[in-house]
């Protein structure tokens, strides 16, 4: 690797360039190359979904929604009514109370319902990781170019500080001189 990186390294992570994590070193050879780490990870760019990744996004969209349980409470509603009050003035009952095919129907969605918005969920899970991981990446770079343009600066105020003595002093030494030369 290149000796700058193996630098940055040793000084900021005091430790080896072969020691460190692979998202350090993605973000030192950023640094050395000085290419930029702010894009999008390929899961978030690339997003090709499956069919069945599609529907479960989809369901899982609806399943949490205020018309999902509107259009679930009136479904609810007409069942019980059904059967409770117009079916059985004709005789003709098909779920009677306790609702025992409802309870089965019921179970049944429920049954379907939670590993198909885990998977959806799993899925964004897995999203907002490689997005913590791209933030990191981007922060720690920002951290490390700050700390290296810290040191550039101090450098700077060092190498200038310096060249104002040696003014000075030169001018000391004049002032000396014009002053030793008026006695």
């Amino acid at each position: 690797m290149n000796e700058r990186a193996r630098i940055i390294a040793k000084k900021h992570f005091k430790m080896e360039w072969e020691n460190l994590h692979e998202t350090e070193r993605h973000v030192i050879t950023h640094i050395v190359e000085g290419t930029p780490v702010t894009q999008l990870p390929p899961s978030l760019i690339d997003d090709k979904l499956t069919p069945g990744q599609r529907l479960a996004d989809r369901m899982s969209k609806f399943g949490g929604s205020w018309p999902f349980i509107a259009i679930f409470m009136g479904i609810l509603v007409i069942w019980v009514a059904l059967n409770s009050f117009f079916l059985t003035r004709i005789g003709e009952v098909f779920d009677p109370y306790p609702y025992i095919l409802l309870n089965l129907f019921l179970s049944m969605i429920a049954a379907l319902q939670a590993p198909i918005i885990m998977m959806s969920q799993n899925r964004l899970a897995y999203k907002d990781r490689e997005q913590s991981l791209a933030d990191y990446e981007v922060n720690l770079k920002a951290e490390l170019e700050i700390r290296i343009m810290h040191e550039k600066v101090d450098e700077l105020i060092q190498k200038r500080w310096a060249e104002l003595l040696a003014v000075q002093e030169e001018q000391t030494a004049i002032l000396r001189k014009m002053g030793a030369g008026k006695k």
